[in-house]
């Protein structure tokens, strides 16, 4: 039975090489109501407010009608992405101590040579071949390497959390005609099994700091105190998984859209301190989180008009908002000097990409090496194929073409 609700359109596999046509009929209807009692947002201002409104839950629990298997709370509560405030507030900024400002102000900064020489080891072993695969050859490998180091993950277990995440990826595949529930079910299960290896990780350190996020978790008494063993395990897959598959995509999404864009390419390669800027518009222009399907009214609340009912599945379009034309000038256009750009590529308000500030540098380095490096790079297939995923939306292979060197 083919798709019929808009919802099921965009998340339609069909769909994803350019689910942007689909983004505008969207806008076009305002609030989008669907058959399942969802309501689709789509347009830039209403998702900014949304995301501000404290009205809004991302706790799946208080859904009217929760999913027995994604709301559940019973072996590991969930992760602070996935909570509201004050809880949210005091794990995220636990958190944050051992990542970032002001309490670890020099961490990002710290990594910018090892991102630099992982990209530059990646590069080196395009040597000799005429074409790669740049997610497994390069965008995958680059980020979760940084990852699982800054947690303290040995490389050696790096295959297993690749199948874990992989499991976990699809148990967010919304396919239409698909019976959701045994997916939904390994999902959970290798989240757990994945939050057992790293609770055991952090275990081992208890009582020997190694100076690892992990080690830190395990032991750092901040002013709000510990986290419980069970709520260190929730952030440490979130940390885990968050921390390179959003990255994965921003760097292909990013060469994809730098390939087929010859001019701006050869610009980078001319003028490469307007990276930063190319960053910023990749992230408005193919942002790796298209939209967030864990929100929810507290109360009835209105939205441009339509009064979405407390508990209501509340889907909020980020990449919709991102190319609205009440907001950007000529929103299909990709233009690294765009000016004013406050994109939703890392959301908005409390919930804002905790890992931010590391994406961006990762995809500054690795876009960089990559301009940098390959010589006449010409994409091999266009569309290439993509993930399952409609959240997490990028290629899943993305085979180039260039002058290999000697």
């Amino acid at each position: 039975m083919p798709p019929d609700t808009l919802f099921e359109r965009i998340t339609d596999y069909a769909n994803r090489a350019d689910p942007y046509p689909l983004y505008a009929e969207l806008r076009e209807n305002g609030v989008s109501r669907q058959g399942d009692g969802s309501y689709l947002v789509g347009t830039y201002h209403e998702i900014a407010a949304l995301l501000h409104d404290p009205r809004i839950s991302s706790d799946l629990r208080n859904r009217t009608d929760p999913d027995p298997l994604l709301a559940r709370s019973d072996d590991m509560p969930p992760a602070f992405i996935g909570v509201d405030d004050p809880e949210h507030d005091r794990l995220r900024r636990i958190a944050m101590r051992p990542f970032g400002p002001p309490h670890s102000p020099g961490r990002i900064d710290a990594l910018q040579g090892d991102i630099t020489r992982i990209a530059e080891e990646l590069i080196q072993a395009f040597r000799g071949k005429d074409r790669i695969d740049l997610v497994d050859d390069f965008a995958y490998p680059l980020p979760v390497t940084v990852i699982c180091g800054l947690l303290g993950v040995p490389q050696e277990d790096v295959p297993r959390v690749r199948a874990w995440t992989n499991t976990i990826i699809a148990g967010f595949d919304f396919s239409h005609g698909e019976d959701p529930e045994q997916r939904r079910q390994s999902a959970m299960e290798a989240r757990d099994a994945m939050a057992h290896y790293l609770g055991d990780l952090a275990e081992e350190r208890r009582g020997h700091p190694s100076g690892d996020m992990l080690s830190a978790l395990a032991n750092d008494e901040g002013p709000e105190g510990r986290l419980t063993q069970p709520e260190l395990m929730a952030t440490a897959v979130l940390l885990l998984i968050a921390g390179h598959e959003t990255t994965v995509n921003l760097i292909t999404n990013g060469m994809l859209t730098l390939l087929r864009h010859p001019d701006i390419l050869a610009k980078l390669r001319a003028a490469p301190e307007l990276m930063p800027r190319t960053v910023e518009e990749l992230l408005r222009y193919e942002p790796p989180v298209q939209f967030l399907p864990q929100r929810s009214p507290l109360t009835d609340i209105d939205v441009a008009g339509v009064t979405v009912p407390k508990g209501a599945s509340l889907i909020l379009v980020l990449a919709s908002g991102n190319r609205d034309p009440l907001r950007f000038d000529d929103p299909d256009r990709f233009d690294p000097m765009r000016e004013d750009n406050q994109h939703f590529g890392f959301g908005s308000g409390i919930h804002n990409c905790f890992g931010a500030p590391l994406a961006r540098v990762e995809a500054q380095i690795a876009l960089s090496a990559l301009v940098r490096s390959l010589d006449d790079p010409r994409l091999v297939e266009d569309p290439p194929p993509y993930r399952r995923s409609p959240v997490l939306r990028g290629p899943r292979h993305l085979m180039i073409q260039h002058s290999a060197g000697a």
